[in-house]
């Protein structure tokens, strides 16, 4: 019998919703900032230099919450110098709410933007075919490169686009998170397709010592919150769990079996712990960043 379980990308309105329960219920955004506070500056601190106008790749740029964190430390490291910035981002939705956060961020006079509703894939493809291949100063790819065909390749591509002072920003799931025990444990029951594949951290080394290129890891710890996920029928927690699995209504869709399992999963040391009352999945990060 064909499984009724759904990958959650099917239905983008609920993915949208969960991921934003999702940022409002987890450290994500904060721990990020607290790397772009910290470390980002070192990161730049070169990238910039002699240029007359510096310029940004943004892949996967989502609603520009940390796309404008980085342009703001680009700015203080390069006072005046025009920016000129690109976001790749396949959701409308998005793209409309990055737009709006710029219309109401001052200090952006010297920065252009320009958004393109593609994939990082859509672009490449195009870039090929226009037989195109603009260099940039600085690359990021923050939480995207689950959705992209071939990981390997896609990072090579970019990787390939870089000025000789620049630098690629990766930032994605560390392999010593919860989502690593998940994933490895029962990704293969989640209905994936080739929408989505779960990549973490701990994949890089083998992929960029393959491609012989020179990076960075930093560990940034977060946690979220998923309290809600253990109480029968709160929506809240379902929206959780359909992000945690990527599966379209996980609760109602999913084998018995595999619910019980993975609600006991979720609450073990290697996913979660326990503080005052609440659970708390490890969601910890890794930010990579790879050299020209």
């Amino acid at each position: 019998m064909a499984s009724p379980m759904r990958s959650l990308l099917t239905n983008p309105d609920r993915y949208l919703r969960s991921f934003r329960l999702f940022l409002e219920k987890s450290t994500e955004h904060q721990s990020m900032r607290e790397f772009m506070e910290r470390q980002l500056p070192d990161v730049i601190a070169s990238i910039g230099n002699g240029k007359s106008t510096i310029n940004v790749l943004s892949i996967g740029g989502g609603a520009g919450e940390m796309d404008l964190l980085i342009l703001s430390k680009v700015q203080a490291r390069y006072p005046g110098v025009p920016i000129n910035n690109e976001v790749i981002e396949p959701s409308a939705d998005q793209i409309s709410k990055y737009k709006e956060r710029v219309a109401q961020t001052s200090n952006l006079g010297k920065v252009k933007f320009t958004w393109h509703e593609e994939t990082a894939d859509e672009y490449e493809s195009r870039m090929t075919a226009e037989k195109k291949s603009k260099k940039w100063d600085f690359i990021h790819m923050i939480q995207m490169l689950y959705y992209v065909k071939d990981i390997p390749a896609t990072v090579r591509y970019f990787h390939s686009l870089l000025e000789s002072q620049a630098k690629l920003l990766i930032i994605l799931v560390s392999g010593k998170s919860g989502w690593e025990t998940l994933w490895k444990k029962y990704g293969s029951s989640f209905p994936l397709n080739d929408l989505c594949s779960y990549v973490s951290s701990g994949d890089f080394p083998k992929i960029l010592d393959s491609a012989g290129l020179k990076y960075q890891l930093y560990e940034l710890p977060s946690h979220l919150d998923i309290t809600s996920c253990f109480i029968e029928g709160d929506k809240d927690g379902e929206l959780l769990l359909d992000f945690l699995t990527e599966t379209l209504e996980f609760s109602k869709t999913a084998p018995p079996e595999l619910k019980r399992q993975l609600t006991g999963e979720l609450r073990k040391p290697g996913c979660s712990e326990n503080r005052d009352g609440k659970v708390l999945f490890n969601n910890n990060l890794c930010a990579i960043v790879i050299e020209p």
